[in-house]
């Protein structure tokens, strides 16, 4: 048997060749037992300790492309590094055509990179009317440096087979003049804007789901940093009251640590050493504001994990190696919402998909159909769904 240090190295380097296309993973293998992860308080405790001791940075404005200090910028810029690279801006687009039905992962992501505008089969058809029975239309966020198909080239089509109008676009897309980091230059690579930008268009397009159905309320099922997203445009550009269930999958509704990397930046950069915004250069905006005590999470959770009238599914797997320590993507019910935090691995323990993966998860999947419509779909699936590849290990 290979000892743990040796399936850790291993892994490491499988995913830093992936990671470099898919988002900086790094982590130990599914085959290994996790780490024991330390608490959020811990984590906060010690970013806490030296939040205010950065300085301001140097360079002018963020819209003049050279980044402003102290983590919060001005003009558009929304900060949160200590610096910030590029200017604000990006946009979200609507897709063209669809792509194939995929149930492996790294399949998807690859067909995605080249067709970065494709949409996952089942979703974006405007002529769907809600039922009785499914009385309102699903919403489909994407997360960092993907794109509404690879993110969905696996649970759209059952979506939709289910009963449900469901919907998606692409959005922060963020070339690397407006901070999308050197990811940006991939073809199919979004998300990767500022988050309170691709709130807005998120609130855009919900807007038009709504006209085009006819209806009052959407779901929104949401993958990595969609659920944050999620979260903000529920708390601050008013999805309150156009959100019915929100369905959130590894999301970084507290930020990550990425492995300790992002904790380690954000104590280095509270030291005044502005090492988070070079790293930006290459993670883009929407990567840095992610890490733990960022001035995105700060505010997105100042008044509470939750708002009145949402109902929430949080799903997080023990192999996420991006949205890390796994449980900080779960929340804590405030007044009038109800909370479904969920480790995907209760109950199914050979379910060993990490960050990327669960979302080609047949347990994942069963679990977002339950949380849409419990009485229809009641019972969970238990399958395998290996890390890196999905698919039941097979491309």
């Amino acid at each position: 048997m290979k000892s743990p240090s040796r399936r850790r190295t291993l892994h490491t380097a499988v995913l830093t060749g992936v990671g470099a296309l898919a988002v900086a993973l790094t982590g130990p293998g599914a085959a290994a037992s996790p780490d024991p992860a330390p608490s959020e308080q811990a984590l906060a405790d010690i970013i806490t300790s030296g939040r205010e001791v950065a300085g301001p940075g140097s360079g002018s404005a963020c819209t003049s492309g050279s980044g402003a200090g102290s983590g919060n910028g001005s003009g558009n810029c929304y900060g949160g590094s200590g610096s910030s690279s590029g200017s604000s801006g990006g946009k979200s687009t609507d897709t063209i055509g669809y792509g194939p039905a995929q149930t492996a992962f790294l399949a998807a992501f690859a067909y995605g990179l080249g067709n970065g505008d494709a949409a996952p089969p089942g979703a974006n058809d405007w002529n769907c009317k809600p039922t009785a029975e499914h009385p309102r239309p699903v919403v489909l966020l994407h997360g960092t440096w993907m794109n509404a198909y690879n993110g969905y080239a696996f649970m759209g089509q059952p979506i939709k087979d289910a009963g449900y109008c469901t919907f998606t676009f692409n959005y922060g897309r963020s070339g690397l003049v407006e901070g999308g980091g050197l990811g940006s230059l991939l073809p199919g690579v979004m998300g990767t804007g500022y988050i309170q930008d691709s709130s807005k268009q998120v609130a855009t397009f919900v807007d038009r789901v709504l006209a085009a159905t006819g209806t009052d309320e959407v779901d929104i099922i949401a993958h990595s940093q969609g659920g944050a997203l999620a979260n903000w445009y529920t708390k601050y550009d008013g999805g309150a009251a156009k959100v019915k269930n929100l369905v959130t999958y590894g999301a970084t509704h507290h930020g990550t640590s990425l492995d300790g990397i992002g904790a380690l930046g954000r104590m280095i950069n509270n030291a005044g050493i502005d090492i988070l915004g070079l790293i930006e250069i290459f993670v883009g905006h929407a990567g840095i504001q992610q890490t733990i005590g960022s001035d995105f999470v700060n505010q997105l959770n100042a008044n509470g994990d939750t708002v009145p009238g949402v109902d929430y599914t949080v799903v997080g797997t023990r192999y996420d190696e991006v949205t890390n320590p796994y449980d900080l993507t779960f929340l804590k019910p405030g007044p009038g919402a109800t909370v479904d935090n969920i480790t995907l691995q209760e109950g199914c323990e050979q379910d060993v998909s990490d960050h990327l993966t669960m979302m080609y998860s047949p347990r994942a999947l069963s679990i977002a159909l339950r949380a849409l419509d419990p009485a229809s779909s009641p019972n969970l699936v238990c399958e395998f769904n290996p890390w890196l590849v999905g698919g039941g290990g097979s491309l």
